[in-house]
C-alpha cells in the first residue's frame, strides 16, 4: 500500500523526502531512526496507520538495529532497477571513469555533471 501510494504522488515527493532526509540526517551516516521516518513521512503527508508504520519499521529495520538505511529504504520502495536504466548507469559511470580505476572522484563528477 505504501509503495502504491508513493507512485501515485510521483517523483517529487521521493526526491524531496530524500532532501529532506538528507537535512536531517545530522551526523551524515545515512540512517534514519524510527521517530525519524515517522517525522519525515508524516512532513510529506503519507500519514498511516500505527499499525501499518509498525509493519514499514519491521520490514525496512530487517537488522533490528533501531535505524534504517536511506539507501536501503529506497531500495524497498523502488525495487531493483530494470537492464534498460542498469546500462543506462554503467554507460555514463564508464565516462566518468575514463582512467578505468573503479572509482571517480568528485572533482571528476563535477566536470561532467551540473545539477541546475
Amino acid at each position: 500500500i505504501f509503495r502504491e501510494t508513493l507512485s501515485k504522488r510521483g517523483v517529487r515527493v521521493i526526491t524531496g523526502l530524500g532532501k529532506y532526509f538528507r537535512q536531517i540526517d545530522k551526523n551524515r551516516n545515512g540512517f534514519l531512526s524510527q521517530a525519524a521516518l515517522k517525522e519525515a513521512l508524516n512532513m510529506f503527508h503519507l500519514e498511516m496507520p500505527e499499525g501499518d508504520f509498525e509493519s514499514l519499521w519491521l520490514i525496512l529495520d530487517d537488522s533490528k538495529s533501531d535505524k534504517v538505511d536511506y539507501g536501503e529504504f529506497t531500495h524497498a520502495i523502488f525495487g531493483e532497477m530494470n537492464e534498460y536504466r542498469k546500462a543506462f548507469v554503467r554507460k555514463a559511470y564508464m565516462k566518468l571513469d575514463f582512467n578505468k580505476t573503479g572509482s571517480v572522484p568528485m572533482v571528476e563528477v563535477r566536470k561532467c555533471y551540473c545539477a541546475k
